[in-house]
């Protein structure tokens, strides 16, 4: 099984239908496909999530990774990989939620686990966002441009609408 892990926060900030949640999920699916054309096997997935802090009695997104991983110990799933896909490098939220504390739970129930990289400074994600500056330049300056996505969800607006980020 593969945890796609992403950064939570409070959950009455993304919404069991928001945007947040939709495009993690569209995004993990992207993957989950792509695996299962390279490799002919259809893995099961779930999306969870990392990164819990705040006042305990304010909800969080879940299922938690560490809660995640503790379920499919007792599920008797064999290894587990986690995907940071909320995430552009291995900056210290990757490093210790998943490398420290995720790797030390599913130590602690017997349970292997791999963190797959972030795209970090590869250059195909480098030229994509330079594609996506240039596309956003064009718009700015009135060029009609075929806007790029991937995914079901299409390109996302330029400026959010009123009421689209949550203070």
């Amino acid at each position: 099984p593969t945890s796609a892990a992403d950064a939570s926060g409070p959950a009455d900030a993304h919404g069991e239908g928001g945007a947040y949640v939709a495009e993690h999920l569209d995004v993990a699916r992207l993957i989950i496909e792509a695996v299962r054309e390279e490799t002919g096997i259809e893995y099961p997935w779930q999306l969870v999530y990392q990164s819990r802090s705040g006042a305990p009695h304010i909800p969080w997104l879940e299922p938690d990774i560490c809660d995640h991983l503790e379920t499919l110990g007792a599920e008797g799933v064999p290894a587990v990989v986690m995907a940071p896909i909320g995430f552009v490098s291995d900056h210290m939220e990757v490093l210790y939620d998943l490398d420290t504390e995720a790797t030390a739970k599913a130590a602690e129930i017997g349970l292997p686990v791999r963190r797959s990289a972030t795209v970090g400074d590869d250059p195909r994600f480098a030229a994509a966002v330079r594609d996506l500056v240039l596309e956003r330049a064009a718009t700015e300056r009135g060029r009609a441009v075929e806007r790029c996505a991937l995914g079901s969800l299409g390109p996302s607006h330029d400026l959010c609408p009123v009421g689209c980020c949550p203070a």
